[in-house]
């Protein structure tokens, strides 16, 4: 008796169900979907669950997601938001090392282009850009790094000669109704006015040039001396949305909303941002195996500040994985560095041994991946994830469960599993955050995602996901269940020990435990 509550050992005869080393020992490869955990007792309330983990040997997270390296989900939007909410964003290297260094304008290098750095609660940073926004690589890193909440440092701009059909086109792509007119069209040009949407609702003409409905006395703040708390103030004290951040030549460098400021004061839900010890957002970068990988790895070290780089293989058990991350430990002793993917225990103790400080566990299990039909290689999820977290976490490695997510079910079972973090693709795929462009397809609206990954063996598709919002709104709800475990090491111990019992679904469990007998629904799977 305790607390009043009565509380019974532990008695394995009248335990329903399996442990895990039964069920998953069958030499049988289960999905997420074929098991289920039965529930446990909870004594304790949802305050008091701690899902804070480690990602690698080194890299604490507050919540266990991180968003995959792929071109349609993580670039510096994407990582942003999965920090402001705990968790962190790796971003994809579909790009060359070229792009990532010199892609500005006025050939400025990157060196040149982000020399100023910024911890949160300074200055407003500035980049030096004079022109596009570069694609991707270090400069990504950097965006996402150098990240201070409330304001956009790479605003949309247009010309004043840009027509308000333009405008209309742009809200129609990317969702956005206001934008800062330069006398290039860019950042960095020197700003002549803003356009919302009160100056074009009603304009029947859509090929009016922006410069005659433009809105030019606008008041504006210099780089130099702007913090957030000022900026909230002049936002106020001029009861306008947006303040537009300039340098002593009147040039645009960036822009604070009144919109980011007041989604930021309510996020991040439950505790505070992923940050590095030097107080920025905590940032990953996806790269290769190549020789020109290890300039690339330099790079986003030295350069870009990158707290840790994954090595974006479907097949991670490779002599050239392992040469890389042993490269990579003997350069830059200080970087962490999370190899894959693996669904076999041999693979892991490779990759462990090479000198991993984090797995990236699935294969073939992803929406758009169909390794396992075209290769004949994988595993299915749950199996694999078991097994690869019973050796890694002996070792002191932590696991990142990559693949088979759809839906905040999935997530909890990949912890209760022995992950240390999940890894979703397709899930954050459709979110405001993602990169690319709104479209329409049979009358919803969706965003284009597909594999990163170029191969001369097709091991992915491509498609199209529905739009599902910010990140921020829907990471508080994919990693709530009811094992009672307080946190994901009891939740381990709870598996370890047995007490934490699973069973296999038949097909018709499934169907029973999805919806069914309505004749009309809406479903998330959050």
């Amino acid at each position: 008796m305790q607390n009043g509550m009565f509380r019974p050992t532990w008695d394995d005869s009248i335990a329903d169900g399996f442990s895990a080393p039964k069920l998953f020992g069958q030499g049988v490869s289960y999905t997420y979907d074929d098991v289920i955990f039965l529930p446990g007792h909870i004594s304790f309330g949802a305050h008091q669950v701690d899902l804070s983990t480690f990602v690698t040997r080194n890299i604490k997270l507050r919540t266990p997601l991180v968003s995959s390296p792929m071109d349609t989900v993580t670039e510096a939007g994407m990582a942003v938001a999965m920090a402001a909410v705990g968790g962190m964003g790796i971003i994809h290297y579909n790009n060359s090392l070229e792009e990532q260094l010199h892609q500005g304008t006025g050939g400025v290098g990157l060196q040149e282009q982000l020399r100023h750095v910024y911890a949160p609660a300074g200055p407003l940073a500035w980049y030096g850009l004079v022109g596009a926004r570069p694609a991707g690589g270090s400069v990504e890193v950097k965006t996402a790094k150098n990240h201070t909440p409330g304001f956009v440092v790479h605003p949309v701009c247009m010309a004043p000669t840009s027509t308000v059909a333009e405008l209309y086109d742009l809200k129609e792509r990317k969702g956005f109704t206001s934008v800062c007119v330069t006398d290039t069209g860019k950042v960095g040009g020197k700003l002549l006015g803003i356009v919302t949407t009160r100056d074009w609702d009603f304009v029947a003409d859509l090929h009016t040039p922006l410069g005659e409905v433009m809105t030019k006395d606008v008041e504006a703040a210099e780089y130099d001396t702007i913090t957030a708390e000022k900026a909230m103030q002049l936002l106020k004290a001029s009861k306008r949305g947006k303040l537009p951040i300039v340098n002593s030549s009147g040039e645009l460098l960036a822009l604070a909303t009144r919109a980011l400021f007041r989604e930021d004061a309510r996020l991040p839900l439950g505790g505070p941002a992923s940050v590095a010890p030097d107080g920025r957002l905590l940032v990953g970068a996806a790269v290769g195996t190549r020789q020109a990988d290890r300039e690339r790895v330099a790079a986003l070290r030295d350069v870009g500040h990158v707290d840790v780089v994954v090595l974006d293989s479907s097949q991670g058990d490779s002599t050239f994985q392992v040469e890389m991350v042993q490269h990579i430990k003997r350069e830059h002793p200080g970087l962490d560095v999370i190899c894959g993917n693996v669904v076999t225990s041999w693979q892991a103790r490779r990759l462990i041994e090479a000198g991993a400080d984090g797995l990236r566990v699935g294969m073939g299990s992803g929406s758009i991946c169909t390794t396992q039909e075209v290769c004949a290689v994988g595993r299915g999820q749950a199996t694999a994830v078991y097994h690869t977290a019973r050796l890694a976490n002996s070792l002191g490695v932590p696991i990142t469960a990559d693949g088979g997510v759809q839906n905040s079910g999935h997530v909890v079972k990949a912890l209760a599993l022995g992950a240390s973090a999940v890894m979703c693709g397709s899930m954050f795929a459709g979110t405001a955050e993602a990169p690319g462009d709104y479209m329409y397809v049979g009358g919803a609206r969706v965003r284009y995602h597909s594999d990163t990954q170029s191969l001369k063996i097709a091991q992915g598709v491509s498609g199209t996901v529905h739009d599902k919002g910010s990140v921020r709104r829907n990471v508080p709800y994919l990693v709530q269940a009811d094992l009672g475990a307080k946190s994901l090491a009891e939740a381990w111990q709870r598996l370890d020990r047995g007490e934490q019992r699973l069973e296999c679904r038949t097909g018709a469990a499934q169907a029973e435990g999805g919806i069914h007998d309505m004749h009309s629904f809406e479903k998330k799977s959050w």
